[in-house]
């Protein structure tokens, strides 16, 4: 499993800053429909949890995608943190203990996939999804609150995982 480095971390909250901004419609208007401005969150905040659970995953096609992103955003961070900053490259940013999923888990991450994918072909938030999906595999191991958020996603998955396969096995 690969951990974020505060470059992965940075790359993360780069994200999801930009994706604030871009969906801060302004106090005045806020105030005046709450819901109908918070409800535009929705898919990205769907797509991070995804994220967090993805880079949970321990190995297949789902787990090295997430990996390799993380990598990727690592990297970049890095990068971006020594030649933008001077800063230090490969710091990781360690987060509570790793909770892995079980084989139900494992599997309601699958057909959370399916319908990732299926949504992002369909919906006109694609771009959302794909950001929240991106943040959520770079914040999902590090420290900090969206790191302790990975533990109640992978206990949910797995209970979720658990119900299910149990009623049908």
């Amino acid at each position: 499993m690969i951990y974020a480095t505060l470059g992965g971390v940075t790359i993360g909250l780069a994200l999801l800053i930009r994706h604030l901004i871009h969906w801060w419609p302004g106090l005045k208007t806020l105030q005046t429909a709450p819901l109908q401005h918070i409800g535009r969150l929705i898919p990205f905040l769907a797509a991070w949890g995804y994220g967090v659970l993805a880079i949970l995953t321990v190995g297949g096609l789902i787990g090295w995608a997430a990996n390799t992103t993380l990598w990727i955003s690592n990297w970049l961070g890095d990068a971006a943190l020594v030649w933008g900053v001077g800063g230090t490259a490969g710091v990781t940013s360690r987060g509570p203990a790793y909770l892995p999923l079980t084989q139900t888990g494992g599997a309601i991450v699958l057909l959370a996939t399916v319908a990732l994918v299926a949504a992002i072909k369909k919906s006109s938030r694609g771009a959302d999804l794909k950001a929240g999906a991106w943040c959520g595999i770079c914040l999902g191991t590090s420290a900090g609150i969206a790191g302790f958020a990975a533990v109640p996603l992978a206990q949910a998955a797995n209970s979720i995982g658990a119900t299910v396969y149990g009623a049908i096995a």
